[in-house]
């Protein structure tokens, strides 16, 4: 049970956003030890690594973050969350399932694949970051970036989110939606309540706009995505008091947008309703990730054989869930997946992963590297 000594060790560390607590030196050791050359990138506060094995081409690349988010209260764990246990058939932790047992599968995998095929074709990397569960300004973005300007591109990228929901090997995602997020603020005039022609109601003036938007179809999806979404997440307005009309109202609000919808088709669209509406507003806009996409092709084949050779599953395709850093792989990647183990318990209190889905795990990420780098 390598894969699962490895996942314990990484779990022992506890690795906070952006604290890498020593998981990737553990990582790093390995590698080294397999002759990959280890770039360590440290920006800011954040401790990143780059290692590859091989000078050709097609490249394939594991990507992830050793860092994970607070425990939240320890006495509610049924142990401690950085005392990896096994109980139930389940191996509990911060970081068992997001994603410190896929780290130790990609090693694992690696350390396999490597000893059956020693002359295998292409190179083998890895992207590591500290700072995916936090602000994620030093991290992944930060590599590619260097990567990018001495153009070293990648051909195939996995990323190790959990994605399984009922079953492991049911879901693989090969896209996110991009995140757009702005801060309107509308200007009225203040004034007493009692006095409402002496004032200038901003709520009431905003609020025929914002039905307007939220009926809007932003666009119809595609294949592989869901129509984009635009959802309101706060309200602030008012001075508390009951007997105050407020001079202003700010309106926090977020789109999960589809390749079907760009970033600046979707701020045009915004800016013409509030227009339309003769608001005296101001708008700023937060960008957290464009959307990408892997249409089926070779790294989605490959893959997808790796799971039903050893799961017995066709997984899935999926776009769904949060951002991940994946948007910013695609940059220099043109396919990029996500594949991983189930996602029931990510972030909770006794997060966990099933014992009998790790070795699996191995062997579907050392079935796709085989698939990939030997035509066999």
């Amino acid at each position: 049970m390598n894969t699962l000594e490895l996942a314990k060790a990484l779990i022992a560390r506890r690795s906070m956003t952006p604290d890498d607590a020593g998981c990737q030196e553990i990582l790093t050791d390995r590698l080294e030890k397999l002759g990959f050359r280890v770039e360590r990138m440290r920006f800011g506060n954040v401790d990143n690594f780059w290692a590859r094995k091989g000078d050709t081409s097609p490249v394939i690349c594991f990507a992830g973050h050793t860092d994970v988010v607070p425990s939240g209260p320890v006495a509610s764990w049924k142990s401690d969350p950085f005392v990896p246990e096994i109980r139930d058939g389940m191996l509990f932790g911060r970081g068992a399932a997001d994603m410190k047992t896929s780290l130790a599968a990609f090693v694992t995998a690696i350390e396999s694949f490597l000893e059956r095929h020693p002359d295998h074709d292409g190179s083998i990397a890895l992207l590591i970051t500290s700072d995916e569960e936090g602000i994620a300004v030093d991290g992944t973005v930060r590599v590619v970036d260097a990567l990018k300007a001495r153009n070293e591109l990648l051909d195939y990228c996995i990323v190790g989110e959990p994605t399984c929901a009922s079953n492991f090997g049911d879901t693989l995602k090969n896209g996110r939606r991009g995140s757009l997020s702005g801060t309107l603020t509308v200007k009225g005039i203040q004034g007493h309540i009692a006095y409402p022609h002496l004032a200038k109601n901003p709520i009431h003036l905003a609020s025929p706009a914002i039905a307007e938007l939220a009926t809007i179809e932003w666009d119809k999806g595609n294949e592989y995505f869901p129509p984009t979404t635009w959802q309101i997440s706060n309200i602030h307005g008012g001075t508390g008091a009951t007997n105050v009309i407020p001079g202003t109202v700010e309106i926090q609000f977020n789109f999960r947008f589809s390749t079907a919808s760009s970033m600046e088709s979707l701020k045009s669209r915004v800016h013409e309703v509030l227009d339309a509406h003769g608001l005296d507003y101001d708008l700023e806009w937060s960008f957290s990730g464009k959307p990408y996409l892997t249409p089926r092709g070779s790294l989605v084949e490959a893959i997808s054989d790796a799971i039903k050779s050893v799961q017995g599953i066709d997984p899935e395709l999926s776009t769904s869930g949060g951002t991940s850093d994946g948007r910013f792989i695609a940059d220099i990647c043109p396919q990029v997946v996500e594949f991983g183990p189930m996602n029931a318990t990510i972030h909770k209190i006794d997060e966990c992963v099933a014992i009998d889905d790790i070795e699996p795990l191995r062997a579907i990420y050392e079935k796709t590297l085989k698939n990939l780098l030997t035509g066999q």
